[in-house]
Parts: structure tokens; sequence; C-alpha cells
């Protein structure tokens, strides 16, 4: 019962306790509404002024803008109407000239036709003129042909024919002079432009020969040269592949060998092992192959030496080996490395006087028989060769045909290719550069236009071009054609068999036919 009545007691507690904090509640929330409806009632109240502030504000701001545009409005509606005005004056006055020139036009025109009708009558005028002139013309041409008895198409051809004889006559006189001019002042031209070339190349003449002399320290070295029954020496010959020659000479043996890249190979070897000392058939057959395989080596740089020294850009490299090799090849004596190199500067003066094309006149004299290095170890000529060689490696057209005609054997197709052709034959001419045997050299000639006039029907044969080409003139009621082939075939067969002779030679034989008859 007692907890019964605490329970209760609890819950009246709580019910006034409630009904307390609600009474409060109540009279805190009426005074809180009471300061909310003022604070309403004062903020609603200044709205309203600062609302109608802002309204006049915004009033007069409008009136002030439409005032300024009301302002401008008129201006441009002012300048409008000014500009209306002034455009209105131009049209009238357009209109006016208008007016003016159409009564000039409409007076010009009726002068046109008073014009028009005077020169009608002019030319009725005329044309009766015409006819009369005519008539008298007619008559008088046929009084004309009768006096002279020819037509008037037989006196216009005389006359033609006469002036135009006149007019033949005199221009193959002034043509005539004017070849002689020309050939006097290209022939001086053509000296001066060689003079001038020749004397700006100073180059030297080396004349090579099949032997090289290797100087010793003493003649003891000779003995160790020779080695224990020859057994060094024969190894030195075995390896070079050259003979070495040991004489009574003091201090020096002799290297012979008619292949120059050989000789410079074994005199090289040669110093080598003398300066090392150990002088043995293993020892020689070391240093042989280690000179051999830096000899490529140093060809090469010789041939980048040539090019650098011409001045000549984007040569192949593959090239320079090949022009390193001409360094030990020779011409009838001449270094055909000197002779190109001779021949490329040549060229290259002349093409600078004529103003052609320098490159091209140095490149292909430098590269005109580079063929050489080559034409003892593939067929053909060095010409052949030469030309493919550099179409090998990417030279340009014009100096494969320079080449090509160098010895003449292509037409002409370039002026560089007539100044490497010149420029060959002046570094080979001058005095001192080849060397030859005179005897042997006639021989030859005499040899191939004996050969060439032992066959049957030939009445005459001639070597030409230092022996690089036969003619041969046959009887033509002798051979036909067919035969005439046959025998250039033989001839040059029977050169091969029993002709020695560098490179080729050119065999033509000629089927002359001459027709005569006499007049009496």
């Amino acid at each position: 019962m007692a907890i019964f009545l605490n329970i209760l007691l609890f819950i009246v507690g709580i019910g006034v306790g409630l009904a307390i904090f609600l009474s409060l509640k109540k009279k805190i929330f009426a005074g809180e509404y009471e300061k909310v409806f003022v604070l309403k009632r004062e903020l609603e109240e200044k709205s309203r002024g600062d609302f109608e502030d802002f309204k006049k504000k915004v009033t007069l701001d409008l009136k002030d803008e439409f005032g300024a545009w009301k302002n401008e409005y008129n201006q441009k509606q002012s300048q409008k109407a000014s500009r209306l005005s002034e455009m209105e004056k131009r049209l009238v006055q357009r209109e006016e000239n208008l007016d003016r020139r159409y009564i000039n036009l409409d007076n010009k025109e009726k002068e046109i036709k008073r014009k028009e009708k005077d020169l009608h009558y002019l030319e009725e005028e005329l044309a009766v003129l015409k006819n009369t002139l005519t008539k008298a013309q007619d008559e008088q041409r046929q009084k004309l042909e009768q006096i002279s008895g020819m037509t008037v198409q037989e006196a216009k051809a005389q006359i033609i024919k006469q002036y135009e004889s006149d007019a033949r006559l005199e221009s193959a006189q002034k043509l005539k002079t004017i070849e002689e001019e020309f050939k006097e002042k290209s022939d001086m031209m053509a000296k001066e432009i060689i003079s001038t070339s020749i004397q700006r190349v100073a180059s030297e003449h080396i004349i090579s020969s099949s032997v090289t002399v290797i100087d010793l320290p003493s003649d003891e070295m000779k003995g160790r040269i020779i080695g224990r029954e020859g057994r060094n020496i024969r190894a030195l010959e075995t390896a070079t592949e050259v003979d070495f020659i040991v004489d009574d000479t003091p201090e020096a043996i002799i290297v012979s060998s008619f292949d120059p890249i050989r000789r410079e190979i074994a005199k090289r070897a040669l110093e080598t092992l003398i300066t090392d000392g150990r002088i043995h058939p293993a020892r020689i057959e070391e240093i042989v192959n280690k000179i051999k395989g830096d000899f490529k080596k140093y060809l090469r740089e010789v041939g980048e030496n040539a090019v650098v020294e011409l001045g000549i850009r984007d040569v192949d490299p593959e090239l320079y080996y090949y022009l390193g090799k001409l360094q030990y090849r020779t011409s009838f004596g001449q270094n055909v490395l000197q002779h190109s190199k001779e021949v490329s500067m040549i060229s290259a003066f002349m093409a600078r006087e004529l103003g052609v094309n320098v490159n091209i006149a140095k490149r292909a004299g430098l590269l005109h028989d580079i063929g050489k290095s080559i034409d003892r170890e593939t067929e053909g000529t060095h010409t052949q060769l030469s030309v493919e060689l550099v179409r090998k490696h990417r030279e340009s057209r014009k100096v494969q045909e320079a080449i090509a005609s160098h010895h003449m054997d292509t037409e002409f197709t370039s002026i560089e290719g007539v100044l490497v052709q010149a420029a060959d034959s002046i570094s080979a001419a001058r005095p001192g550069a080849r060397r030859e045997i005179f005897e042997t050299y006639i021989k030859r000639l005499e040899k191939l236009e004996e050969l060439s006039k032992s066959f049957d029907g030939v009445n005459k044969a001639y070597a030409l071009r230092a022996g690089r080409e036969v003619r041969v003139i046959i009887n033509s009621n002798d051979l036909d054609d067919n035969r005439t082939f046959l025998m250039s075939k033989d001839i040059a067969k029977k050169i091969q068999e029993e002709v020695e002779y560098p490179g080729q030679i050119k065999v033509t034989v000629i089927r002359e036919v001459r027709a005569i008859e006499y007049a009496k």
C-alpha cells in the first residue's frame, strides 16, 4: 500500500510540475510574441519608408535618362533631316546634268546622221573614181605587157629572183666574214684559256720504273736478309710475290716487280724487318700480312687526301680506295693519280673561265681514269670500267657522260665532257709527263698497219690515236658489205693473237664506193 501511495504521490508531483512548467512557458511565449510583433511593426514601417525613397530615386533617374535619350534622338533626327536635304539637292543637280547631257547627245546624234549622209555621198564618188582608176591601170598594164613581152607574174618572178640572188650572195659574204672572225676569236680565246689553266697548275712529274732500291745500314745486313741457305730471302719473295736482287751494290737491295703495289708492300716489309732486327721466315710472314692488311687503309687515306686537296664534296667514300690504288698505277710512266688530279684542276680552271659547271668538270676530271685501278683484274677498257664504277657509286649522269667521252669513244653531250678530254690531252702531252721508247712505239704502229694490210682486198691501213684505233680501207669491188663485217672481226682477232698492247684497239673497216664520170 505504501508503495502505491508513493507512486501516486510521484505521479501527482510530476503533473503539478508539468502544469507549473506549462504556465511559465506560456507567460514567457506571450512576452516574446509581443516583442516580435513590435519588431515586425517597426520593420514594416522602415521598409515602407525605404521603398518610398527608392521609388522616388528610381523615378528621378528614369526621368533624367529619358530626357537624355530624347535629346539624343532629336539630334539624330535633325542630322538625318539635314543629310536628306543635301541628298535631295544633289539628286536635283544630277537630274539637271542628265537633262543637259541628253540634250547634247541628241545634238551629236543629229550631227552624226548628217555626217553619215555626207560620207555616203563621198563613198559613191570614191567608187566611181576607183572604177576609173582600175580601168586606167588595166589599160596601162596591157600596154606594158605589149611593150615588154612579159606578163605581170613573169615580171614579178624575175624581179624576185634577181633580188633573191643578190641577197643570198650578200648574206653568204657576210656569213663567211662572221665565220672567219668567229674562228679567229675562238682560237684566241681557246689559247688564252688553255694557257691560263696550264700556268695555274704546278704539278710534279713522277716517272715510275719497275724497280725500287732499298738502302741498308750496312753490308752485314745483306747476309741476315738472305739467311741460312737463302731461306729468308725465299720467304720474302714468296710472301711478297716480288724479286729481291742482291748484287755488288754496296748497302742496297733492289726490289723488282711490274706491280707497283706489290713492290711498295715488299719495300715496307723489308724496311720494317731491318728496323725490328728479327729476320726469320715466321716473322717475315707476320710482317708482310700485317702490312698487307694496313695497306688498304693507307690507300683509302691517299684517295681521301686527293679529294680533300681538290675540294670536291659528297664523293662516295668507297671510291677513296680505288683512287688510292691509282697512286701505284702508271700510264706510259706517268703516275695516274697525279695525272687525274692535274686533269681535274685544268678542267675546273677552263670551266670557270667559260662559265660552265665547275663541280662537274672537276669531278669528271678526277674520276676519268679510275677504271685503271681494276682494269688488270676485270675485263673491259678503262673508260668502260670508270663509267661503271662512278655509276655504281651514285655519281651524276653528266659526270658519267663526261668520263665516257674523254677518249671520244662516244659523242660529247656537254661542254664539261669536251673540257675533260682537252685537259686529259694537255696533261699527257706536257713535256716530261710520259715516257715511252720511241722506237717501240713506232714499231707497234707499223705492226698494226702491216697486220691489217696482210688481208686480201685491203688498199690502205692507218694506225690512229696512239695505236688505239686502226682504220682499214678496202676495195669495194672485191668485198661486199657482209664480208666487210667479217673482215673487221678477223683483223681484231689477229691483233689480239699477235700484238701486245694495253687497253683495247678499235678496228674500223671502211668500204668506199666512188662513182666517177667526166663531162665532155
